[in-house]
């Protein structure tokens, strides 16, 4: 059986046309289960009509007959059949043109044709269907897709999903490419027709989902954006810088002001918020109500934060001008005290220079403050929105001050008074001498210095010790102390406490100009383009941790020392209290290689020297960098200073600690620099513990190999080791140095043996040298003799080493106190308590499961 298919002109009409070769009597019944059962479900389409033409023979066309007949009932419940007689009778229902040469028309028909144009179509229709599933399948994991809370997995599944898209998009494209092909008119419409519905179907929901995770991807950004813009609060602002002890300089409110211009920076950016969710609202977003919610609760969180910081700006604006002022009075009482003690006596000898040094007194006086002529409580109460107790005791002390030179001026005024008024000869000035003092004998009064008279005026912050020679006066000193104070202490403890403090406060201020004038310009786009690209993320390898430093300066110590201003021997208690501190200096100086070797690089940048023409400074960067390391060195000058002339002193044990403690700070500090400079070690040195000692010494070596040993010792050239002494361990390392233009400064130490503390002991004597010592290792299998350039040196290494032996004892006995050794020196065993001599020992302290030796106590 075969079948043939052509179009009418008019679309959705079709001919069938069927040839069934089998026998006639069989006709009808094959016919009515083709029509009613094959053609339906293959042809796309109801059938209207049926032509039956009947055979040319009498028989066949007798039996058709009567088979139709028999079931003419089955067949018009179908559909109705018309008996064809013969082949002209189908021009009356089909066009010629419609029909084969076969049956009398002039349609050209190929049947190989025909069967590939089928073909053609029924992939095509395969290819439709698997495109449909693969569309439906696509879009139930669209709608089952769980969208997570992160940025980035929406950004991924925003990708995939677009991704996949494009690739069934390419596919539908392909498919309906067969539109240009030359069979396109042969094809199905109704194919065509379901394939363009489904891309079109396909478009709209990938439009919808793809504008969905949009839209979602910009909510949950915008959610971030809100909870970090959230969490800027009044109660945050409200607390910031309340601290009033931190409210005392004009340096520190300035600070205060830069914080709140960096809080109003982050208003700005809330602002932006608010105007981006408008934004969003603007454009139709399915949460829109939440945005706008969020937005009204940004805005009215800015109004009230704007309020709080014009409140704070305001505050501290006039917290700012009141410490100008009363830097401005103080730096008056001082110009005053110093004008006093300027005035030369020579001149009061005359009437004239009385007058003149009147009219200096008087002019200066004019140019007073007028912050002094209003007096303590007209401040208070002009200033009482921003007054703390800190604030009250600095207007207090400025008050006082001024109360005290005042006294000094009038007194000086009420003297030179006389002196102008009555004029007859000229008048020494005399110190008051008290009843019956016993004449004090001393080489300054000796004929050979001339006659001096010492004049001591007392005001109540003020201690002017005057020197007088008949001709001239020399002010000694003028410092802002009591009375008990200026008693207790000699002159040269002033001094030194006077320029401790005077030169902290100046080395604050550098590093505050460091900071702000390099370090922060590394972030000012003004000068980006002056900066170069390599160095703009180098700034903690140039600057190393020197915010941390002047944190420590500017916000603690220098406070402690100005606490100290009238009790130096303080001092010594201060540094010993912040004595862990200190350890920032060794961060910084491990640091100053690397600090060092960047600045060479880049010292002719132009941003450099931009910003010290900005800053005023005579010196380059590199100067500043330097100014840790040499007030480190210059607070163990100062103790040295204070501790010499505080001998007597009840505190002068704590001078003495602090001044140990900063002399092994800088011990330790150069330590770290020559450790950081050992190359060749594997693992991590800071596992090893502290640097105890470091140094060159002369190593001899000898090995226990069975029952000889084989020595390396005063017949064999000694080599040249640099020790490092470690909590937990001992290492020897070859010093190496580079020579050349380029060459750096820092010697550099290669690896060369390890010996842990656990397994070490030490004979502190060896025959033939005094400077010599010995280190064996592991029961004595190595034997290092070590030679000290110096006995001091050897002395000092043995009681670090004894030091480590007796803190692993008490570590493994868990004792405070040794029980009691055996210490073997170099030739007998001896009891310690009979031992005279603190370095003619040897001394062990190791642990019986390490299988070495014990020595009882």
């Amino acid at each position: 059986m075969q079948g043939k298919k052509q179009h009418f002109i008019r679309p959705r009409t079709f001919i069938k046309y069927v040839e069934l070769f089998f026998c006639f009597s069989l006709y009808p019944p094959v016919f009515k289960d083709y029509s009613c059962t094959y053609l339906p479900a293959s042809f796309p389409g109801n059938l209207h009509l049926v032509l039956v033409l009947r055979p040319t023979s009498f028989f066949q066309r007798t039996v058709t007959d009567l088979g139709f007949r028999f079931s003419q009932e089955d067949f018009m419940l179908k559909m109705p059949v018309v008996m064809l007689s013969s082949v002209t009778d189908l021009l009356r229902y089909i066009d010629e043109n419609q029909l084969t040469s076969e049956f009398g028309g002039t349609l050209d028909y190929c049947h190989s044709d025909w069967i590939v144009l089928r073909t053609a179509i029924e992939s095509f229709a395969v290819m439709v269907k698997d495109i449909a599933q693969m569309l439906q399948a696509f879009g139930t994991e669209l709608a089952e897709t769980q969208l997570s809370e992160e940025c980035s997995a929406v950004e991924f599944l925003l990708l995939s999903h677009t991704e996949k898209y494009r690739r069934l998009k390419v596919q539908l494209n392909e498919a309906l490419m067969c539109r240009e092909s030359s069979h396109f008119s042969l094809i199905d419409y109704w194919l065509l027709a379901q394939l363009t519905d489904m891309e079109m179907a396909f478009d709209g929901f990938f439009d919808k989902h793809h504008l969905k995770l949009q839209q979602y991807l910009q909510l949950l950004r915008y959610e971030h954006s809100f909870q970090e813009v959230n969490c800027f609060s009044v109660p945050k602002i409200a607390r910031k810088h309340t601290d009033g002890s931190q409210t005392n300089s004009v340096a520190n409110m300035l600070i205060f002001l830069i914080d709140l211009c960096l809080f109003q920076d982050e208003m700005s950016q809330a602002q932006v918020l608010i105007l981006h969710g408008h934004q969003l609202a603007a454009g139709h977003h399915y949460a829109m109500a939440l945005i706008v919610q969020r937005c009204n609760e940004l805005r009215h969180q800015c109004d009230t934060l704007t309020s709080a910081l014009n409140t704070k700006r305001n505050s501290l604006t006039q917290a700012q001008t009141l410490l100008r002022l009363l830097e401005e009075a103080q730096r008056w009482c001082d110009d005053g005290a110093y004008l006093l003690a300027n005035q030369q006596v020579d001149k009061f000898q005359s009437k004239e220079g009385a007058q003149a040094a009147l009219r200096d007194i008087e002019k200066f006086q004019e140019a007073a403050p007028p912050l002094l002529c209003a007096g303590v409580d007209v401040l208070f109460l002009e200033y009482e929105s921003v007054l703390t107790p800190c604030l009250q005791a600095h207007i207090e002390k400025t008050f006082q001050k001024h109360s005290s030179v005042q006294a000094l001026i009038q007194s000086r005024q009420n003297c030179l008074r006389k002196l102008a008024d009555k004029h007859v000869r000229p008048i020494q000035l005399v110190v008051p001498r008290p009843e019956n003092p016993p004449r004090a004998k001393s080489p300054l009064f000796s004929p050979k210095h001339g006659m001096w008279w010492c004049n001591i005026n007392f005001g109540s912050n003020y201690l002017i010790i005057s020197i007088f020679q008949p001709r001239i006066l020399t002010v000694l000193s003028i410092v802002t102390f009591s009375q008990d104070f200026a008693l207790n202490f000699s002159y040269s403890v002033i001094h030194v406490m006077k320029e401790l403090i005077e030169t902290e406060r100046i080395y604050v201020e550098e590093l505050l100009a460091v900071l702000l004038g390099y370090r922060a310009e590394m972030d000012n786009p003004s000068l980006a383009p002056l900066l170069p690209t390599s160095l703009r993320n180098k700034r903690d390898v140039l600057f190393g941790n020197l915010p941390d430093i002047y944190n420590f300066h500017s916000s603690v110590f220098l406070q402690d020392l100005e606490s100290c201003l009238e009790s130096p021997e303080a001092v010594g208690a201060c540094f010993l209290e912040r004595k862990e501190h200190f350890h920032l200096y060794e961060c910084y100086c491990q640091n100053k290689p690397r600090s060092d070797s960047l600045w060479r690089q880049f010292s002719d940048c132009p941003f450099f020297q931009e910003c010290q023409k900005k800053l005023e400074h005579k010196l380059a960067l590199d100067s500043y960098l330097l100014k840790p390391v040499q007030r480190l060195t210059k607070y163990q000058l100062l103790l040295k200073e204070l501790l010499k002339y505080s001998s007597g002193c009840e505190r002068a044990s704590e001078l003495q600690g602090a001044l140990e403690a900063m002399l092994d700070l800088l011990k330790s500090v150069n330590d770290s620099m020559h450790q950081i400079a050992i190359t060749g070690y594997e693992g991590d040195l800071s596992n090893l513990g502290r640097v105890l000692m470091q140094g060159s010494f002369s190593v001899w070596i000898s090995h226990k190999k069975g029952p000889t040993r084989v020595k390396e010792l005063a017949r064999f050239k000694p080599m040249q080791r640099h020790l490092f002494l470690h909590e937990h361990a001992l290492l020897f390392c070859k010093r190496r140095e580079e020579h050349g233009e380029n060459a750096d400064k820092t010697p550099s130490y290669s690896f060369k043996h390890c010996l842990k503390m656990s397994a070490v002991g030490i004979t502190e004597n060896v025959k033939g040298d005094v400077k010599k010592f010995e280190i064996w290792y592991s029961g004595r299998e190595e034997v290092y003799v070590i030679q000290a350039p110096t006995l001091e040196v050897k002395i000092a290494w043995l009681n670090e080493i004894r030091k480590i032996l007796t803190n692993q004892q008490k570590q493994l006995k868990g004792l405070n106190t040794f029980p009691s050794l055996w210490i073997k020196s170099s030739a007998k065993c001896i009891n310690v308590n009979d031992c005279k001599n603190e370095h003619s020992s040897l001394f062990k302290v190791i642990n019986t499961t390490n299988n070495i030796m014990h020595y009882k106590m």
